[in-house]
Parts: C-alpha cells; sequence; structure tokens
C-alpha cells in the first residue's frame, strides 16, 4: 500500500541523511572518524604512474637445477648408487648411472611419490622429464614443472612488490598479475615515482660472507666489487648468512662516527650462526653482499653474539631508509624489469573530473527538465529522489574509501539514467491503472506493484553484467562494475522507500484530484 507509517518514514529520513553526511566528508577536512572517510581517486584521475614489471625466471631455474642436483647427490649418496659425471649443461640435469642400478633410479625418478621429482596431479605430469640414452640419464625441467616455478616466482614476487609498495605509504596501490611472467603496479598521487622505480628494480638478496685471500677454498670463490666500483675483492662463496634470518632492519644514526648506518636484528637461527662465524673468524672481513655489490666490508673485532649489527657506507638517510625497506620486504625470487612505463601528471586528472563532472552535469539537468516537463510534480519527486540516489551511492562507496576512476564515473552516469528509467516505467504503469481505476490511491498502488517485476528483472540483468565484469575485469574495469552495482541497489532503495513515500504522501492528500498525472 501507498501508506507509509511514521516510524517507517522517520527511518528513511534518518538513513538519508546518514548518507547525504557520509558524502559530504568528500568536500570537507575534518579528523572526526566518521567524516575522515573519503573516496580515493584512481591514477587516471589523481595521476601517478603505471609500471609493468617483467620477471627474468633465469635465476630461479638455475637455482631449482642446482638445488635438484645437491639432493640427487645426497640421494644416491644414501642408498649407495654409484654415479658419476653429475652435472648441468644447458639447463639439463646430466648423470651416468651403472646398468645394475638404472631400473631402481629410473623407478625413484618416475615414481608418483617422488621427493625429487614432484608429480602434479593437476597436470598428470612430474616436475622433470626423464630420458635415457645408454648409460646416460638426462632430466630437463617438463612444461608443467616450468609453469609451476613461474607461477610460484610470480607470486612471491607480487607478495614482495606488495611489501614494498606499501612500505612507502603510496595511497590504494593496484598490484595485479599479467600472464604468468609480468607485474602490472598502479600507483596514483606518487610524488617520487624514481624512488619506488628503484626500489622495485633491486633483487634485494642480501648474504654475509668472508673476503678470502685463498683461490682454493673448499667453498669456491668469486670477485665482487664495491658498491662504487673502485675496488674489488675475492670473496668466498660460503654464505654464512642470508636475508631470511633478518626480523628488521633500521636506519639509524651512529652517534661514534655520525654517519648513516642500517641496524639489523637477527632471528634466533641467524643470531647463532652468526655468534658462531664471528668467533671463529676475528680478524676477518665479513663482506656485506647485496645483489652481488659489496656494501661493507668491516673487520670483525670480536665475537656478535646478540643478533644485532649495523651495516655502514657511504649511505645519505634517504638511501639508509630505502635499504632497510627492502631488507624488512625480502629478496625478490627472480630479478624485475620495467618494460613499459607511464606516468599520469595531476593536471590530467584533473582535467578528467571536471569532463566527468560536466557530464554529469549535463546528464542529471536534462533529465531533471525532461521529468519535470512530461510528470509535473511526480517529477520533481522523482528528480529529488534522484538526487538523494547520488548521495547514497556516493556515501557507501565513501564508506569503503573505494577508488574512483573514469570508468567509475561513467558508472555513476549510468546509474542516473536506470533510476530515471525505474521512475518512468512506474509512472507510466500508473497512467494506465488510472485509466481502469477511479480510485487514485489504488491506481498508484497497483502502479508500483505491477511494475516491480519488471524493474527487478531489468536490475538483475545489469547487476550480473556487473558481477561479471567485477570478476573477469580487472583496474577500471572492476572500478566500473563496482560503481554499477552499487547504483543498483541505491536505485531500488530510492525508488521503492523514497519516491514510494514521498508519491504516497501527496497522492493520499489530493486523492479525490482528478487527473493527478
Amino acid at each position: 500500500m501507498l501508506y507509509f507509517s511514521k516510524l517507517r518514514i522517520v527511518l528513511v529520513f534518518l538513513v538519508s541523511l546518514f548518507f547525504i553526511f557520509i558524502a559530504s566528508s568528500n568536500l570537507q577536512n575534518s579528523e572526526d572518524s566518521f567524516i575522515s572517510k573519503k573516496i580515493n581517486l584512481g591514477l587516471d584521475l589523481q595521476g601517478g604512474s603505471y609500471l609493468l614489471l617483467e620477471i627474468d625466471n633465469g635465476p630461479v631455474k638455475t637455482q631449482k637445477l642446482q638445488n635438484t642436483t645437491t639432493l640427487i647427490r645426497n640421494f644416491f649418496k644414501n642408498k649407495k648408487i654409484k654415479f658419476n659425471d653429475l652435472r648441468i649443461v644447458d639447463n639439463k640435469i646430466i648423470f651416468i648411472v651403472a646398468k645394475n642400478n638404472q631400473e631402481l633410479v629410473k623407478e625413484f625418478f618416475l615414481d608418483k611419490e617422488s621427493e625429487i621429482n614432484p608429480y602434479y596431479n593437476q597436470y598428470k605430469s612430474h616436475q622433470f622429464d626423464l630420458s635415457i640414452e645408454d648409460d646416460k640419464f638426462t632430466l630437463v625441467l617438463s612444461k608443467y614443472g616450468l609453469i609451476e616455478i613461474k607461477t610460484s616466482s610470480q607470486d612471491q614476487a607480487i607478495e614482495i612488490v606488495r611489501r614494498r609498495v606499501d612500505e612507502v605509504g603510496t595511497n590504494e596501490p593496484n598490484i595485479l598479475k599479467r600472464g604468468n611472467n609480468r607485474i602490472l603496479v598502479e600507483l596514483p598521487g606518487l610524488d617520487d615515482p624514481m624512488r619506488i622505480k628503484s626500489l622495485l628494480g633491486k633483487t634485494a638478496n642480501l648474504t654475509f660472507r668472508f673476503v678470502t685471500q685463498n683461490n682454493n677454498d673448499t667453498f669456491g670463490t668469486e670477485m665482487l666489487s664495491f658498491e662504487d666500483g673502485a675496488t674489488e675483492v675475492m670473496v668466498s662463496k660460503r654464505i654464512i648468512l642470508n636475508g631470511e634470518n633478518l626480523l628488521d632492519a633500521q636506519p639509524q644514526m651512529n652517534n661514534q662516527t655520525n654517519e648513516t648506518v642500517v641496524s639489523f636484528t637477527l632471528d634466533r637461527v641467524g643470531a647463532k650462526r652468526f655468534g658462531k662465524a664471528t668467533s671463529a673468524g676475528i680478524g676477518k672481513q665479513l663482506a656485506i653482499v647485496l645483489d652481488g655489490k659489496i656494501v661493507s666490508a668491516p673487520v670483525i673485532r670480536d665475537t656478535i653474539a646478540s643478533g644485532n649489527g649495523q651495516i655502514s657506507g657511504n649511505f645519505t638517510f634517504q638511501s639508509a631508509t630505502d635499504l632497510a625497506l627492502l631488507l624488512r620486504s625480502g629478496a625478490l625470487p627472480a630479478p624485475l624489469s620495467i618494460i613499459e612505463e607511464r606516468t599520469v601528471g595531476p593536471d590530467l586528472g584533473k582535467d578528467s573530473i571536471k569532463a566527468g563532472v560536466i557530464a554529469l552535469m549535463i546528464g542529471f539537468l536534462l533529465v531533471i527538465f525532461f521529468m519535470l516537463i512530461k510528470y509535473k510534480i511526480f517529477g520533481l519527486i522523482a528528480n529529488v529522489t534522484l538526487l538523494v540516489n547520488l548521495f547514497f551511492l556516493i556515501g557507501i562507496l565513501t564508506l569503503f574509501e573505494a577508488t574512483l576512476t573514469l570508468p567509475g564515473i561513467a558508472g555513476i552516469i549510468l546509474t542516473v539514467g536506470m533510476a530515471v528509467d525505474a521512475n518512468v516505467l512506474i509512472f507510466e504503469r500508473i497512467k494506465e491503472e488510472c485509466k481502469k481505476e477511479k480510485n487514485n490511491i489504488i491506481a498508484f498502488d497497483s502502479g508500483y506493484v505491477k511494475s516491480k517485476t519488471a524493474i527487478i528483472d531489468a536490475n538483475i540483468t545489469t547487476l550480473i553484467a556487473a558481477i561479471i565484469l567485477f570478476f573477469m575485469g580487472s583496474g577500471p574495469i572492476k572500478g566500473f562494475s563496482v560503481t554499477l552495482g552499487v547504483g543498483i541497489f541505491t536505485t531500488l532503495f530510492s525508488v521503492y522507500f523514497i519516491a514510494r513515500m514521498f508519491t504516497g504522501l501527496y497522492v493520499v492528500k489530493n486523492k479525490e484530484k482528478d487527473k493527478l498525472i
């Protein structure tokens, strides 16, 4: 019925006021817990950086082959299987096994429960393809083995990139997968794109190794240069510690030397290993190596058993802060390279907002004039409802602190059209009912009831499209689907509660009039 109880009228009025209050917070500056919530602007509106990163999986595959080689060597020793010439050649693991053990080795690598050659039930394939020629066994990463490595590497890289971006404090970053070896990073409102490019481009692989003069070191040696590139020293390949043992890293000022340093804290295992290494290496240089470059190589003066230490170098406070950030967030599983970069200036974003607002205002005004001319007083009711509907939509987006993009503005404009469409359907149905029914209250109520099915069906089909766009789309497409989906619910609420309430109040007071609509 068109009758609304006083309690229902008060509730609708309070809900409308609440969302108007929330929506208005976007125009105010206040520390109030509610008013402080605002809609965030996306990259196309606020300006910022767009980066497409590509993962170099070469080192990951090499590391996987090296680890597998170690596992194979240990397995053969434990099983007392004679083998020789175990090596990696052209991304293949090659080894020779005596004929009396070949069946045992073959069965081990093709077993679904193999620890060295995992079996993927989803792909019905092992990680490595095995081929045998005479006494020579060859292991090559299978198609699905490569897929698993790439997927794992991409998942780890996304997590590390997200940590680094969050540490910088950028607003509403958008970090997404692209294929199986690329990552899209959108950073709205980024003030210093060069800094974030520098942070994302570093692998941040930290190791602690001894400087040595012995070419015949058991673990092997390599020549590494300092960051300034001026000098090179010979460093043992034996890794005392790596970044996985770090609990925390922070930039600090050394009060004695007045230099900026990075202090770090090790976990329990790392502290124990570090204490043991420094105890045995007093008088030696300990090289702190980051991404293949020596940051510093201090001489060990005493045992460091506390698990706390410092990395010194020619740091500015900013570079020390960035290094600490990289160490805290962890090392990337593989190097990243920037293959595409776009920067949207804030002026272009302002122009987009201005154009979107103008489009919304033009559409809104045209709808208002059409409804007033076509339906008179009921057109005014529809226009008031339309305005409140916009406040509902913006208020809900504000509560969730959603990110608004240019397609999102398009979704809001479309919501205006859909809200008017629902009112037009109702009013035209009411006209038909008025021709058959002399009682205005019954005619108006029948108009709302009988048009409900058509309106709900139309909105459900649009909602299904919005849901598909949300789950299948990305970035701006999701922004459009969110505003469109929320707009559907606010439209139904405003039409069947607010517009119907105002219509009911007017019709009840003027029920004796002829031709109300």
